[in-house]
């Protein structure tokens, strides 16, 4: 099954870190990258370069950033092939957004036959 690993940042927690911090954080999510079960993932651009678009009256409305209420921004995503949820919440765990104050949402990606 493909699960979607969705990493939600707390703003200014890896900027906080110190240099050889950082760099040991970014050495952890290389090393999640290279697992064999991570099919993707994507390190997103800061929320701040985010564009909304809704509709109203069949009109793209287009707002500058991200809504959120929420004090955590999707930072990036790891797409993953595991055999069950438990096999996801390990990689999760191992994901460092998760204990800098971030969390790691898992959702089952569905598949519709082709």
């Amino acid at each position: 099954m493909r699960y979607a690993l969705l990493i939600n940042e707390l703003p200014g927690a890896f900027e906080a870190l110190a240099t050889d911090e950082q760099a040991a954080i970014s050495a952890e999510y290389l090393g999640i990258r290279s697992d064999p079960r991570v099919v993707d993932g994507g390190h997103l651009a800061p929320a701040h370069t985010a564009s909304t678009v809704r509709l109203k009256d069949g009109d793209a409305l287009v707002t500058d950033g991200p809504f959120a209420d929420t004090k955590e921004v999707l930072g990036g995503y790891y797409l993953l092939e595991a055999d069950d949820l438990d096999a996801a919440i390990e990689v999760a765990a191992r994901i460092p957004a998760a204990r800098l104050g971030g969390s790691v949402e898992i959702r089952p990606l569905i598949t519709y036959p082709v």
